[in-house]
């Protein structure tokens, strides 16, 4: 699949069959992810990835929205050091979202449906996946074969229309 076709197929996917995902896959996509550009090649994160089922099952209570990761075949938990600096924190949550996109966008192209969420419960987080207490989890990428749908291009999709997002020279 070409870049854009992986933009365009792109969606949330919260039901997966059974089917494990190779370790050549998982590994083409963590590999994506850690190539992420990153602010003064900082390269904050730290990526846990979660295969076990009654891990997976633990961190789907990390956040209110997170049910589908419980039955994904595997999770990466994006892990990073807590900054003190309002400045480096925001622009370390920009290179987090790049990281994650990276990695969605890969997975996309290798036919793996992700779900991406949030994490609420750090203290949960942190039991479940060992992270010291110096760093923090941002977010969860679950990923899996899809159960309900294909990955492909989407001809109607749930986008504003361009003109109404798409500014030239001024707002």
């Amino acid at each position: 699949m070409e870049t854009l076709d992986a933009i365009a197929a792109r969606r949330n996917i919260r039901a997966y069959t059974d089917e494990a995902i190779p370790g050549d896959v998982l590994h083409a996509i963590l590999d994506a992810a850690r190539r992420a550009p990153s602010a003064s090649n900082r390269q904050w994160w730290d990526l846990v990835v979660v295969t076990e089922r009654e891990q997976l099952k633990g961190l789907s209570g990390v956040w209110r929205g997170a049910g589908h990761v419980a039955t994904s075949a595997a999770t990466v938990a994006i892990c990073a050091p807590r900054q003190e600096s309002t400045f480096l924190h925001e622009m370390m949550h920009f290179d987090l979202g790049q990281l994650a996109m990276s990695l969605i966008l890969a997975a996309t192209d290798l036919g793996v449906g992700t779900g991406h969420t949030a994490v609420g419960e750090q203290d949960l987080a942190r039991q479940i996946l060992g992270f010291p207490e110096t760093h923090f989890c941002a977010y969860l990428v679950a990923l899996g074969y899809p159960k309900d749908v294909t990955i492909k291009p989407l001809k109607k999709h749930n986008r504003r229309a361009f003109e109404d997002v798409v500014h030239m020279g001024r707002f």
